[in-house]
C-alpha cells in the first residue's frame, strides 16, 4: 500500500466519522479538515520563517548602506556583511529552512488530492464529484447549475483571499516608494538597489489571483485544498506580520544581538516570499545603528 493510499483511507476514515454531520459531503469536509490540521502542525516552521524574514528586512538597510559604501572592495564587503550577520547572531539564510522544510508537506497533500490512487477522487461535494474539473461542471449544467455553483462558490472564496493579499500588498509598496522618495534613505533614487526588484514587487501581488487558474483547472478535491490552504496562510501572515505596518515591538528578532524594529523613522526594507497560493511583499522599519535622536531647535 503506498502512502497515498494509506492517507486516503484514513481520511476516509475520518469522513465516515463526521458523515452524520455532513452527509455525502463528508469527505469534502474532511479534505478541509486535514488540510486545516495539517497547517497547525506547520504553524511552528512559519513562525520560524517569519523570524528570519523580519531578521532579513532589519539588516536590508544596513545591508545596502554597506553595498554602497564597498561598492569596489567585494573582500571588504563580504566581511563587513559577515560581521553584521555575526553581531545579529543570525545568518543570510535565516527563515529558509523552516520554510523549505514544509515543502514535502504540501508536495504529498497535493498529490494525495490530485490522484486517483488515493480513493478520494470518488466522493462528492453538494453532488459536485471531487475527481471532476470546472470544464465537466459547465458542460453539465452550465456556470450556474448544481455543479457549477461549487465552484463559483471556491471561485468568490479565492477571489476574496488574492484580493486581500494584492491590497495588502499595494499598501506595502506604497510605503516603500514614500520612503525611496526621501533623499538619504536606502533606496531612495541613486541608491544601490536590487537589479530588477522594483519590477517583481509590481508583479508578485498580482500572482496571488494564479489561485483562480488553479481551480479552474485541478480536480475539485485538489480546488478545494488549494482554497484552505491559501486562506489559512493568508491569514496567518497577517498574524504573523501584524507589527510590520505599525512598526511595534513584533518586529523584533530573538536571539543574540537581535536587531530592533521601531516606530522611529528609519530605513525601510522590502521581503518577497512565496507560499502556495500566495505572494506578498512585506515592509519592516529600522532605525540606523547609532543614529542619534535630531536636537529640538527653538526659533
Amino acid at each position: 500500500m503506498s502512502v497515498f493510499s494509506a492517507l486516503g483511507s484514513a481520511l476516509s476514515q475520518a469522513a465516515d466519522v463526521i458523515a452524520p454531520l455532513f452527509g455525502a459531503s463528508a469527505t469534502a469536509a474532511a479534505i478541509v479538515l486535514c488540510t486545516l490540521c495539517v497547517r497547525a502542525a506547520l504553524h511552528p516552521l512559519a513562525r520560524a520563517a517569519a523570524r528570519g524574514e523580519k531578521t532579513r528586512a532589519a539588516h536590508a538597510p544596513r545591508l545596502a548602506e554597506l553595498r554602497q559604501k564597498y561598492a569596489k572592495d567585494p573582500e571588504r564587503l563580504r566581511e563587513a556583511t559577515a560581521a553584521l550577520y555575526a553581531e545579529s547572531g543570525s545568518s543570510p539564510l535565516a527563515g529558509c529552512l523552516p520554510a523549505l522544510l514544509q515543502l514535502p508537506v504540501f508536495f504529498v497533500m497535493y498529490h494525495l488530492f490530485t490522484t486517483d490512487g488515493s480513493g478520494l477522487l470518488g466522493h462528492t461535494l453538494l453532488g459536485a464529484p471531487l475527481g471532476g474539473h470546472w470544464s465537466q461542471a459547465l458542460a453539465d449544467g452550465g456556470p450556474f447549475g448544481p455543479h457549477g455553483l461549487v465552484y463559483l462558490a471556491l471561485f468568490a472564496l479565492a477571489a476574496a483571499v488574492a484580493t486581500w493579499n494584492y491590497l495588502r500588498a499595494r499598501t506595502t509598496m506604497a510605503q516603500n516608494s514614500a520612503t525611496a522618495a526621501v533623499p538619504g534613505r536606502a533606496g531612495a533614487p541613486g541608491g544601490d538597489a536590487v537589479p530588477g526588484l522594483a519590477g517583481l514587487t509590481k508583479v508578485m501581488p498580482l500572482l496571488s489571483f494564479g489561485t483562480l487558474v488553479s481551480v479552474a483547472v485541478l480536480p475539485l478535491a485538489a480546488a478545494l485544498y488549494l482554497v484552505t490552504t491559501t486562506a489559512w496562510t493568508a491569514c496567518e501572515r497577517a498574524l504573523l506580520h501584524r507589527d510590520r505596518g505599525r512598526g511595534g515591538d513584533g518586529d523584533r528578532t530573538p536571539g543574540k544581538g537581535a536587531v530592533s524594529a521601531t516606530s522611529t523613522p528609519g530605513k525601510e526594507a522590502v521581503s518577497a516570499t512565496s507560499t502556495p497560493g500566495e505572494e506578498a511583499v512585506t515592509a519592516a522599519r529600522t532605525p540606523e545603528k547609532g543614529t542619534a535622536a535630531p536636537a529640538r531647535t527653538t526659533g
